[in-house]
């Protein structure tokens, strides 16, 4: 482990085989696992979990209590060596959760740079983030789910597993007055296209 111990605070937990950077500062309570590597000027605020293998970037934030590069939700993982890759200046926010890939699915999984994941978003196994885009409070991708870049997921925007969404391409929710259940989208969305989610 090569870290500035005056950037880590006392309570947290770093393996002795993850590489933090001096740059890096690592808040109280956080946990960062074997086989975590981070990039320059990362910046984990409190609470944050991070689990290997796990390639992150420079000049990433993590907010309390999100989950990084967990084992994947499915009950076909039984323990692969898969990967979780993360690029540069992304924001992720409170009690996101982002899992590692799967065999069947490739490997990774990646989130590209400059995105925000807001509050209780949830990145599936194998899914791809683009650089530039948003997920909004609660947006969910299904396993294997490809965000092309520049687009948008609002809240309660659930994509089943494998849709693609390309570059310039919106996804939100809206309430339906009988029902207040989710939405999910089958299909691929094509360039700039805008899709409205009503209730299933």
């Amino acid at each position: 482990m090569h870290v500035h111990p005056i950037n880590v605070h006392p309570t947290a937990i770093i393996d002795s085989r993850a590489k933090v950077p001096a740059s890096c500062k690592v808040g109280p309570y956080c946990v960062i696992g074997p086989d975590v590597e981070l990039g320059e000027d990362c910046h984990l605020v409190s609470h944050v979990a991070i689990e290997g293998p796990t390639k992150i970037g420079a000049n990433n934030a993590f907010f309390p209590f999100c989950a990084i590069g967990m084992a994947p939700q499915d009950i076909s993982y039984k323990g692969e060596p898969t990967r979780l890759e993360i690029s540069d200046h992304n924001e992720i926010r409170e009690c996101v959760t982002i899992s590692r890939g799967t065999v069947k699915g490739g490997g990774p999984t990646r989130v590209g740079s400059h995105t925000l994941i807001m509050a209780y978003a949830h990145i599936g196994h194998d899914s791809v983030i683009g650089d530039h885009c948003m997920l909004v409070n609660s947006a969910t991708l299904g396993g294997r789910t490809c965000d092309r870049g520049r687009m948008g997921r609002g809240r309660r925007a659930l994509p089943r597993a494998s849709v693609r969404a390309h570059r310039g391409s919106f996804l939100c929710w809206r309430r339906n007055h009988h029902h207040a259940g989710r939405s999910t989208i089958f299909h691929d969305l094509r360039r700039a296209q805008h899709a409205r989610l009503w209730d299933e």
